[in-house]
């Protein structure tokens, strides 16, 4: 199992869903984005993966949910499922492996949009590399820690 986990550059209370284009006057100074947007940015940081990758990866799903689980409050994403590299004959019949990228966090940890979409393309790229069976040791060290 890997995970993505950074602490927020600032900390604020979850935020009840709100509809595209509401204003909440006093949010804490979390970045607003709708999950629909979110989503699209998840969406983006998979197309921007090399197709020779993406044709390599196998039984995955992705998922992007509001929060983490409350004992990891500041996890950006999680991979569950057995790496490619560890897969061998026994693999068969199994649910697909599931990536998970967390909205809140990366929300409340962003600034502006920029941010957003940077640290959502390297929280993607980190859990499928942990799907290609590659350990958070070598992600740290090729910058996507």
């Amino acid at each position: 199992m890997g995970c993505r986990d950074r602490s927020p550059k600032r900390f604020a209370a979850p935020l009840p869903p709100t509809p595209r284009g509401a204003f909440v006057p006093d949010n804490g100074g979390v970045l607003e984005m709708t999950r629909e947007d979110f989503e699209e940015l998840v969406a983006e940081g998979l197309d921007r993966i090399p197709q020779e990758l993406t044709r390599l990866m196998d039984n995955v799903a992705v998922f992007v949910e509001d929060e983490p689980p409350a004992e990891a409050p500041d996890l950006l994403g999680l991979y569950e499922g057995t790496p490619l590299t560890e897969r061998g004959e026994w693999y068969a019949g199994v649910l697909p492996d599931r990536i998970t990228i967390y909205r809140g966090p990366t929300l409340r940890m962003c600034g502006s949009r920029e941010e957003v979409v940077e640290e959502v393309e390297v929280t993607v790229v980190h859990e499928v590399a942990h799907h290609f069976g590659i350990d958070d040791e070598r992600l740290h060290a090729l910058g996507y820690g």
